[in-house]
């Protein structure tokens, strides 16, 4: 989403062949990256590998890595695994499949601040404490955080270490957290961490697509998201393609239990339930 905020913003690239007539599909998945995968296999896409790999009558094995730097040369470029989950449609050195899903970036504050902002023109932004996601040296690369710094909003940002440590449970979490806290007034979040984390948050919150940047129509906030394979695995990529659209409705309604907002949708997390 494989953490897709992770992949827009940091990795490069796939691989690994399932033979003809293989009775496993290997995933590489990182263990602790809710609400994408864990090693408890508790995420969205766990489920959705399970889904596929019932219907090809194949069993399932992960290669768990944390996923960082070189995550790809690691594992799938590697042959350790046959495909990596939540991955850009069209990425560089990447055969994707047809997109399951769409999301993109998001503003999250309490609902009790009634902030109700869309646009990275708002005024109130260059006001407010914005907390935001850090990778490192990647930083600039995050589209909102990009837009953000070009008009000028840099030292009201705070940032949070979408890694965390290797002991920190939920470690994406951590934005979402401070924004119920009031550690911070608002976050600019990657929409699938933002609805899963803000839906179970013991504060009401509200999780609001972030408007297209005028000023720069070419840099996206919105990504489709498929299954990656290396490029010559052709057969697997067309079976997977093929299962993605069998299972059209059933992965629509996975997102909508995992709280996922879809582009173009204003979702208001719902609040605990006793």
């Amino acid at each position: 989403m494989f953490s897709a905020t992770r992949v827009l913003l940091l990795y490069p690239a796939l691989g690994i062949t399932l033979c003809a007539g293989s009775s496993e599909l290997r995933i590489c998945a990182d263990p602790n990256a809710l609400p994408y995968s864990n090693q408890q296999e508790q995420g969205f896409e766990n489920e959705l590998v399970q889904m596929i790999a019932s219907d090809l009558d194949m069993s399932v094995s992960y290669t768990w890595l944390a996923q960082r730097e070189a995550f790809f040369d690691k594992t799938l470029n590697a042959g350790l695994c046959d495909v990596v989950m939540g991955v850009p449609a069209g990425m560089a050195r990447v055969s994707t499949t047809r997109p399951y899903y769409r999301s993109g970036y998001v503003f999250v504050s309490r609902r009790d601040r009634n902030l109700d902002i869309h646009s990275l023109d708002d005024p109130r932004l260059r006001a407010l404490r914005i907390g935001v996601n850090m990778l490192g040296d990647n930083d600039g690369e995050v589209p909102p955080v990009h837009a953000l710094v070009a008009r000028g909003i840099v030292r009201n940002l705070v940032g949070y270490n979408i890694f965390g440590t290797l002991e920190e449970s939920n470690p994406a979490s951590g934005l979402i957290k401070a924004v119920a806290r009031g550690d911070v007034d608002l976050a600019v979040a990657w929409g699938p961490i933002a609805g899963y984390f803000a839906r179970d948050s013991t504060e009401a919150l509200n999780v609001i697509p972030i408007d297209d940047d005028p000023q720069n129509p070419a840099l996206p906030f919105a990504f489709d998201i498929g299954i990656g394979v290396r490029a010559s695995d052709r057969a697997l990529r067309q079976r997977l393609d093929a299962e993605l659209d069998k299972r059209r409705a059933e992965i629509a309604h996975l997102l909508q239990r995992y709280g996922i907002p879809q582009t173009g949708t204003t979702a208001v997390a719902r609040e605990r339930q006793p």
